[in-house]
């Protein structure tokens, strides 16, 4: 199969590709940085450039069957960086043909419980849950096969196995490594399941 992992040389990204090229897909990276990649063997191609450049996300895109976008919300500088990531790569999706997408999202940003801890994330991540949320909604606007994982608390710890998902409130705020949400973002790729639906996501019980 081949995948299109958007945001390659991030931390999320690097463990999508390891875990795509693990099982032999034909991974294509798109970075701003390649030259940040541990090892960049494991990409049929790599693309050098910036997910809001619609020529760079074009040759990226093109001839994928899947297509992955890991990037962060905004920061204060750069508060619509996802926005305007989803909103060229969809675009660039619908022209070359390829439906499957799967997007990393924040689970905090529908959240209820617990309430102050969530209230607090809220206010101090106010920028980044924003340009989230309004990722969000343009790929749940689009005719593309869309998934949306909503990740909680995202952390380097080791592999404990597969994360428990839900299309409710989770019902513990468990922590997640990121090489067990590589493993749940290419099974998504793959298997199509959940499509047009957004599901949560944490880790095992046996992780706090």
């Amino acid at each position: 199969m081949k995948i299109t992992v958007i945001g390659a040389a991030g931390r999320l990204g690097w463990h999508v590709a390891q875990e795509a090229s693990r099982r032999s897909h034909q991974v294509t990276g798109l970075a701003r940085h390649p030259d940040r990649l541990p090892d960049p063997r494991l990409f049929s191609a790599i693309t050098s450039g910036d997910g809001r450049d619609p020529e760079a996300v074009g040759r990226a895109v093109g001839g994928a069957e899947a297509v992955v976008i890991t990037v962060s919300g905004g920061r204060r500088n750069d508060p619509h960086q996802l926005t305007e990531v989803t909103r060229t790569v969809t675009a660039s999706m619908q022209d070359h043909g390829v439906q499957r997408l799967v997007i990393t999202s924040a689970y905090p940003l529908v959240a209820t419980d617990p309430k102050a801890i969530m209230w607090l994330m809220r206010k101090l991540l106010a920028t980044p849950y924003a340009d989230t949320a309004e990722a969000e909604r343009i790929v749940t606007a689009s005719d593309l096969t869309w998934t949306i994982a909503r990740l909680n608390r995202l952390t380097d710890h080791r592999s404990v196995g597969a994360p428990h998902t839900s299309t409710g409130m989770l019902d513990r705020p468990i922590g997640l490594s990121r090489a067990d949400a590589a493993t749940l973002l290419v099974d998504l790729a793959e298997n199509g399941d959940h499509a047009r639906r957004a599901i949560n996501v944490r880790g095992q019980n046996g992780r706090k």
